[in-house]
């Protein structure tokens, strides 16, 4: 796999510029993950933390479930990887936890959040709500917080790596 990333538009419309900025990133991801075995992809960023390439990734498969799923269409089916008994079960993986399961999931969680978001302005507001703040938010606002989600990571992401195999940049 080779991910390409795709700069966004400089002067395209509010929601291509949008969406553009939220590819960018899930590529950023996918391109931090990209040439490591399991193994790497498991990897610890500094202990005692549990923060791995593997766990951002089926992180950020949860959150799009939840934004692009939970929220904005009402569609909820439930965690992937977490639960109550364990909240941050995305990161507390296991000799069984594959990139392979993990990357696919992932993509269907993405592929899906496309298709729901099609059926939404950027004004729309969601069909459920935010669980911390109990309002409905707007497609936009969902928008902006999953660049502000993955940008984050993304940070993490670049540490992760260059402590792996010293790999920067992108």
């Amino acid at each position: 796999m080779t991910t390409r990333r795709t700069e966004p538009s400089v002067t395209a419309d509010e929601r291509t510029m949008l969406e553009g900025w939220l590819d960018y990133h899930r590529e950023t991801l996918a391109i931090k993950c990209e040439g490591l075995d399991d193994a790497r992809l498991r990897t610890a960023s500094v202990p005692p933390s549990e923060l791995s390439l593997l766990g951002l990734v089926r992180h950020m498969a949860e959150v799009e479930r939840i934004w692009f799923r939970k929220v904005l269409v009402d569609d909820d089916q439930g965690p992937i990887y977490f639960s109550e008994e364990d909240p941050d079960g995305e990161f507390h993986l296991t000799e069984e936890d594959t990139w392979e399961e993990a990357y696919a999931t992932w993509q269907a969680e993405i592929a899906l959040a496309r298709r729901n978001a099609e059926g939404f302005a950027l004004d729309d507001i969601s069909k459920a709500v935010h669980r911390r703040s109990g309002e409905a938010p707007s497609l936009r606002w969902i928008y902006t917080h999953m660049i502000e989600e993955y940008a984050r990571h993304n940070g993490h992401a670049d540490l992760i790596r260059e402590r792996i195999d010293g790999a920067t940049g992108y």
